[in-house]
């Protein structure tokens, strides 16, 4: 970072401004309640106690350095530790509830990452701050350190599990050097090894281009970087660093400064002001969003030490084409490879996936767009009740600014989560649709619905979306047409499948359940609509585009993935 950065002037105004949110009585941070939907039972609530941000907000008033904030912290440190389960046969040993407010007991189900998330703070709060620690406290916490340590090397997650295998790595390898454990160090050091060996044979992380996992990665990977003694382990950290950042750096659309989809998972469609300020501070201004004495600082950056190596952040400001193309899973168990598709102009950026579920954490087909300086989006849902469908499946083929793609089902995956909650096959519904999305800057935004065609202008760009098939099984109307809707500061351009008394819809019962459509951007309409053939069980379409033919297959009726 440059001498012009004052991040710790930055941290002192980010502790100042939690401290109205401090518990005293509790010894922990209140913060808002959210909630992806899982994991807890707590539906409402109007705020709670993070076990996991008091950790953070504790370490952070340590790295102030500032005496008035030691004790505060080191009753958090002491709460928490005393919260976490601490008996070896238990299946939940070594991580901690989410909430002070609900027990490990009463989630649904405990969320075994916790080890991780809680064990990183602690071992980075005892390498920085430890022999400040009072001496029960200190012992209690390398207690509480290898209790983690056990249940990471217990539950032993793969390389393919990107963000919570490099925690594991960071909790283990630290807390080796820290308390002379070989097995803590040596398991730790492993980890990375089969982390860097699983994603240098693919160049990217299983979490493909996911603006929330890939500024996950970035940071512990930063964390990992800074922290160890073993100069191998900076060596390995370093080379995935500089894979992440390449890749963040050429999925950046300059004209509508948003990180380009598709997205693997990701919790919003716009970029955070979490995920602008991180940028910001990685590149050294050379990208800004904000001035410096506002910039929302997160208290768990400090000492991170992440930097955006030069060579790529030109990269983040050039308004350019790009068209990429990578496969992002191998194929396996008979299916092809999985392929993901960023066509980048001046004035937009459209990406999308050759085959994934339209989960709410997938941005599988997603458009962002310069609208006068702002950015518009236009994102391609499935909703059951409202709500992103994970058993609906898209199947795509891109090339620039055109899309060919169907949407099919399946009887075996899930409803607002890919395992949490299967639907085996059945679903009851009162409203089933198919959406497109728009949402950030909607001035002069305009949607034009004549039948099965829906026509989007974002100020000099032309959308248009062709339903070109659609069935749904029988007793449901054959006959469809594309809607507009607008609310929530959004525009929707749905295509209905049920609307009305609650239904139970048995998928596996379905001889036809499959969609087609195209979508054009900026293009000239061709009027050509596609090819299709449907054989017992698949559905097949092919259309020209210029000089190119696209071609895609989709399952006719729902299938088990």
């Amino acid at each position: 970072m440059t001498s012009t950065i004052d991040q710790r002037g930055m941290l002192l105004r980010a502790i100042e401004a939690k401290e109205t949110s401090y518990n005293p009585e509790v010894r922990m941070l209140r913060s808002p309640f959210s909630s992806p939907g899982y994991h807890t039972t707590i539906k409402q609530a109007d705020s709670i106690h993070s076990t996991y941000k008091s950790l953070v907000y504790a370490l952070g008033l340590l790295d102030t350095e500032e005496e008035r904030y030691a004790q505060r912290a080191f009753d958090i440190i002491g709460q928490l530790a005393s919260m976490q389960d601490k008996d070896p046969s238990s299946a939940t040993f070594g991580i901690w509830s989410w909430f002070y407010e609900e027990s490990l007991e009463q989630m649904s189900p405990p969320d075994w990452n916790w080890a991780d998330f809680c064990g990183k703070v602690l071992v980075l709060s005892v390498l920085r701050h430890g022999h400040r620690f009072p001496s029960s406290l200190r012992e209690e916490v390398r207690e509480t350190i290898g209790n983690a340590c056990d249940a990471i090397i217990r539950r032993n997650v793969g390389p393919e599990y990107t963000n919570i295998a490099i925690m594991g790595t960071l909790v283990t390898l630290i807390a080796g050097e820290l308390y002379d454990r070989e097995d803590y160090g040596s398991y730790g050091m492993q980890r990375l090894e089969r982390i860097v060996a699983f994603t240098r044979d693919r160049q990217t992380f299983q979490e493909y281009n996911s603006p929330t996992y890939t500024y996950v990665a970035l940071l512990e990977l930063s964390k990992l970087f800074t922290s160890t003694r073993n100069p191998e382990a900076k060596k390995l950290a370093n080379e995935l660093i500089d894979m992440a950042w390449g890749s963040v750096a050429q999925h950046f659309h300059a004209s509508t400064r948003n990180w380009a989809g598709p997205h693997s998972r990701s919790y919003r469609t716009m970029l955070s002001d979490e995920h602008k300020a991180f940028l910001q501070l990685a590149t050294e201004g050379a990208l800004s969003f904000f001035s410096w004495e506002e910039l929302p600082y997160d208290e768990g950056w400090y000492r991170v030490g992440f930097s955006c190596p030069e060579r790529f952040r030109e990269q983040f400001l050039k308004a350019e084409i790009r068209n990429i193309r990578e496969c992002y899973e191998p194929a396996s168990d008979g299916e092809p490879d999985k392929w993901a598709v960023t066509y980048m102009t001046e004035t937009y950026v459209l990406g999308s996936f050759s085959r994934e579920i339209l989960w709410n954490q997938r941005r599988a087909l997603l458009l962002y767009a310069d609208n006068g300086g702002e950015p518009t989006y236009a994102h391609f849902r499935c909703l059951h009740d409202g709500y992103d469908f994970c058993s609906a499946v898209i199947h795509a083929v891109q090339e620039a600014g055109e899309v060919l793609f169907g949407v099919s089902f399946l009887t075996n995956g899930g409803d607002t989560h890919p395992n949490l909650d299967w639907t085996e096959g059945v679903i009851e519904a009162s409203d089933f649709r198919l959406r497109l999305e728009l949402g950030g800057c909607l001035d002069g935004v305009e949607a034009d619905v004549q039948g099965d065609r829906a026509t989007v202008r974002i100020g000099g760009l032309t959308l248009r979306l062709d339903c070109g098939h659609a069935v749904f099984g029988e007793g449901l109307p054959r006959e469809w047409s594309l809607e507009s809707d607008e609310e929530d500061g959004r525009l929707f351009v749905d295509l209905p499948i049920y609307a009305g008394q609650p239904k139970r819809i048995d998928l596996r019962a379905l001889d036809q359940a499959a969609f087609l459509f195209t979508l054009s951007v900026d293009g000239e309409d061709s009027g050509e609509a596609p090819q299709i053939s449907a054989s017992a069980d698949r559905l097949e379409a092919r259309v020209r585009r210029g000089d190119r033919e696209l071609a895609v297959t989709l399952p006719l009726r729902p299938v088990e993935r």
